[in-house]
């Protein structure tokens, strides 16, 4: 029964964040793309519900007794007919922790797909998609891992432009960041922006042509990011300094900022300078749209 699945890294090529409401929560419009990296997620048969944890990054969600991942075979599994036959679960984490790159929700998108399949339960897609809203705002859009608009809490989703494949470079300064303290910096500031989807064509052809258009938006978080990691703007620097760079910005509430780059080798060329110059910095090469797996 073993089965596997790429949990993607997700990029918020922008992301427009609003006042909070009276619940407290903010509305945001972004637009999501997924990687062709990330993390691994197994089941297997097994005594019992668990999760073996390693990967590169496994040691820092070695101290939490609860995840996301488990959470989301919980939830399935409570919405089977009939007794379920025990599994395991396994998560190589290879992204780094709090890093903007929605590591979480996307490894419980995973085990979600995973799930369903191994124990057969009757879930339709529009049934699993409200299992993983119940884990978070960004759980519908990374368990498909599409590029989607996301509006409201996350969870209003729309369909992408059509975009071309874009070669990418991602850059992590090896700091978590909080995000409940990215937000309440964001509002301490006051610099809450219109929500209202920007003007955007069906289509995209070139990457240049997406790289023009976002470089009239924005990420909202990244300014209070900076503020909590001043790393984030030696990385973005960095980035913006080298030839390949179509466009640098910082992804989710960071610390993971994204350079665009025209093709396949001035990504490879630009990732290969970065370690060389950065090697302490978490470096990945990869290309962005989706789905990948």
């Amino acid at each position: 029964m073993a089965l596997q699945a790429l949990a993607p890294a997700k990029i918020n090529l922008f992301l427009h964040v609003g006042a909070p409401g009276v619940d407290g929560y903010h509305p945001l419009c972004s637009l999501m793309v997924f990687a062709d990296v990330g993390d691994r997620v197994g089941v297997y048969a097994s005594d019992g519900l668990e999760l073996q944890v390693g990967g590169p990054f496994g040691r820092a969600l070695a101290a939490e007794a609860d995840n996301l991942v488990l959470r989301a075979a919980r939830a399935i599994i409570a919405r089977g007919r009939g007794p379920m036959r025990p599994v395991g679960l396994t998560l190589e984490k290879r992204l780094p922790v709090a890093a903007g790159l929605g590591g979480g929700s996307s490894d419980a998108g995973a085990a979600l797909r995973l799930l369903r399949e191994a124990l057969g339960v009757p879930l339709d897609d529009a049934g699993l998609e409200a299992v993983a809203a119940e884990l978070g705002a960004d759980g519908p859009a990374c368990l498909w891992g599409r590029p989607v608009l996301a509006e409201g809490r996350g969870e209003r989703l729309t369909a992408a432009p059509v975009l071309p494949v874009l070669d990418a470079v991602l850059v992590n300064p090896g700091v978590p960041v909080s995000t409940p303290a990215v937000f309440r910096a964001l509002d301490a500031s006051g610099a809450f922006s219109d929500v209202t989807p920007p003007p955007m064509p069906e289509a995209f052809e070139r990457v240049e042509e997406v790289a023009a258009w976002l470089s009239v938006l924005r990420n909202d978080l990244q300014a209070p990011a900076v503020a909590q990691a001043p790393q984030i703007a030696d990385v973005l620097a960095c980035l913006e300094d080298e030839r390949e760079t179509l466009l640098a910005r910082m992804s989710g509430s960071g610390a993971t900022c994204f350079a665009l780059c025209a093709g396949d080798y001035e990504a490879e060329s630009l990732a290969e300078r970065i370690e060389a110059l950065r090697p302490e910095w978490w470096v990945r090469r990869c290309r962005l749209g989706g789905p990948w797996d």
